[in-house]
């Protein structure tokens, strides 16, 4: 594994399988080169398991037990911060005690096109969360899982800005260009129609879902949805919806026991009918008539 990191964000990628010396850019949009740093001999500070501190002089680290050695090997991995030698399963620096956790590198990611203006979109980083967005009409797309927890994080993030007391900036200037009609989008990874949601069905905020896939969010969406959940109408509407719920199974369970009164009342006709002389089933209307018959 042989990793750099980006100066501005500190993201870290494994180079070892691109070609040397080339350029990529970083998540945040800085402009890398996949160079592999030169390696020095460092000062054991750290434990490389765990990265807990290691006191000079100890041979085995004092929280997890791993062995506290020096990487003299030229293959080493090394660190991109601060350019230690460390053992190839090594989890923490030696040296700063950064985790080693690269991201995967540009080549390794699959490109999707934006479902609106077929732009090629970029990977960019929400709350701690790569997603995908498109340069043009700056929608985002969520992969399979990410959409509940972009929206938990960007709340999250709001509410600490009205916390602060710090104005709430747009995401992007305007609206989506793109969207200017109700219209049906693809999703970008299968092509396949996605299905058009309102968001826990009150929100007025109305988002593209593919089941397997992912969440498409035009602009200024994740910032409506976030205003919606922090205004309290996303909690009325989950207990109006956990009502509307109870009072459908009610009703479910109501339906089924009408279905079981009348195929009762029917075996007790058929079982007159075979075993004495015929009865007149009489003709039942209501609820009421049911219930006379059977109380009879």
């Amino acid at each position: 594994m042989k990793l750099v990191a980006c100066p501005d964000c500190h993201a870290q990628y494994d180079i070892a399988e691109m070609v040397a010396d080339s350029a990529f850019d970083c998540r945040c949009g800085t402009e890398l080169k996949a160079t592999a740093p030169e390696g020095a001999d460092a000062m054991v500070h750290r434990c490389g398991g765990c990265g807990a501190v290691a006191r000079e002089g100890i041979d085995d680290c004092e929280y997890c037990g791993a062995g506290i050695v020096h990487a003299v090997s030229r293959g080493s991995l090394i660190c991109p911060e601060c350019y230690a030698r460390n053992l190839e399963d090594a989890r923490f620096c030696l040296g700063c005690g950064v985790a080693f956790d690269p991201r995967q590198s540009p080549a390794e990611r699959s490109e999707l096109r934006c479902p609106c203006c077929e732009r090629w979109m970029t990977t960019r980083e929400v709350g701690g969360l790569e997603i995908q967005e498109c340069p043009k009409c700056h929608g985002l797309w969520a992969e399979e899982n990410r959409f509940e927890a972009l929206v938990d994080r960007a709340t999250a993030a709001v509410r600490e800005s009205v916390k602060q007391g710090e104005s709430i900036a747009p995401r992007v200037d305007g609206d989506n260009p793109a969207k200017s009609s109700v219209e049906y989008r693809r999703c970008p990874a299968c092509d396949a129609l996605m299905r058009r949601l309102n968001y826990q069905k009150r929100s007025g905020v109305v988002i593209d879902q593919c089941n397997t896939h992912g969440t498409w969010l035009d602009a200024h969406e994740l910032e409506r949805i976030a205003g919606f959940v922090l205004s309290g109408r996303a909690e009325q509407a989950a207990r109006m919806e956990a009502a509307e719920k109870t009072e459908n199974d009610r009703e479910k369970a109501r339906e089924a026991s009408r279905r079981m009164a009348l195929a009762s009342a029917r075996r007790d006709s058929e079982s007159a009918s075979v075993w004495g002389s015929p009865k007149q089933v009489p003709v039942i209307e209501t609820v009421f008539d049911l219930l006379s018959m059977i109380l009879k």
